[in-house]
């Protein structure tokens, strides 16, 4: 019988021990991951995330899956920087829903100081909702952190995407030490950090161990960690990938879950092609974030009503905001 024990007290995680995590009986897997769960969180709450694009399309890089990507045919328009008032509208209707984090997205390389000028004051109007803020706006340069973090910055998401030896098999206009600079810059200003990937590219399982392995040894962890699957988009290169097996996205959320006891494990991209079955194995796995509204920045999510009556079937509830967790290490 495989010794379960050891395999959570892994002072420093390899790539070979995550690999073993993946290889474990479902059963087993399952039951250590909410084992985990457990000791760090209420095991029926759930973070409530709405994501909105605040700045849609016409990104210079070529993310091999993204629809924003002004080099792959699409037929998403590139639109401007949305306007503040429009911003806090939708963060005042987030909010009325139940999310308790409004993350707003644009379409960039990086911003430009006065692009940066303009969400700081977002995040600032948000903030005073009462609610957590976080963006995703690129590689950011050298200061821009920090104006961020003055203006009550949160969260900052940036996604490593997968294991570095496949990165360049999905993205070449930028490189995997350019995401880590970007996230080392985040730390060091203080913001905390929303990092994750996304499986089902064509990666192999020892690509997702690596990915796994590279977010668990951060120092610190990420405290936020979305895993995506991979929606497939017409027109971009990765539209016509086999569908991922869903069970091997739960074994995903698991394997993270054990490596990062105290991150938020978040069900972000792929939910909608989950179904109802498939995101309650996710919740058993460990997963404790979801992101709350019909939109991922541009492709298809769930809408408020179905993940209500959702959660009303499976017991589970919003965690406040700034909610504590019923165990700290």
């Amino acid at each position: 019988m495989t010794d379960l024990a050891n395999l959570d007290t892994t002072p420093a995680w390899t790539r070979e021990a995550i690999a073993a995590l993946f290889d474990l009986p479902f059963n087993d897997l399952i039951f250590r991951a909410q084992t985990v769960h457990r000791q760090h969180f209420d095991a029926n709450a759930v973070q409530m995330s709405t994501l909105l694009s605040i700045k849609t399309g016409g990104c210079s890089e070529d993310c091999g899956y993204c629809s924003q990507s002004a080099r792959h045919d699409t037929g998403l328009e590139r639109e401007r920087l949305m306007e503040a008032d429009e911003v806090l509208a939708r963060a005042r209707a987030a909010k009325e829903s139940g999310a308790t984090r409004f993350c707003m997205g644009a379409a960039w390389r990086g911003p430009k100081e006065n692009d940066l000028d303009a969400v700081a004051d977002m995040v600032r109007q948000v903030k005073a909702l009462d609610m957590e803020a976080c963006v995703t706006l690129g590689m950011l340069k050298e200061g821009q952190a920090e104006k961020l973090k003055a203006a009550g910055l949160d969260y900052y998401n940036h996604n490593i995407d997968t294991a570095p030896e496949f990165y360049g098999q999905v993205i070449t206009t930028h490189t995997y030490a350019d995401r880590l600079d970007t996230l080392a810059k985040i730390r060091h200003a203080g913001i905390s950090v929303c990092c994750g990937g996304i499986i089902g590219m064509g990666e192999s399982r020892a690509m997702r161990a690596r990915m796994v392995a590279e977010l668990a040894c951060m120092d610190p962890q990420p405290e936020s960690v979305p895993i995506n699957m991979l929606v497939k988009v017409a027109g971009t290169p990765l539209a016509a990938n086999a569908d991922l097996d869903p069970l091997e996205f739960v074994r995903t959320i698991a394997v993270a879950r054990i490596t990062m006891p105290r991150s938020y494990v978040r069900l972000s991209a792929g939910r909608h092609e989950l179904g109802e079955m498939g995101q309650a194995l996710c919740f058993l796995a460990g997963a404790n974030s979801i992101f709350y509204g019909d939109k991922l920045l541009t492709t298809g999510n769930p809408d408020v009503s179905a993940d209500n009556t959702l959660m009303a079937k499976l017991g589970l509830h919003p965690e406040p905001v700034k909610g504590r967790r019923c165990a700290e290490a």
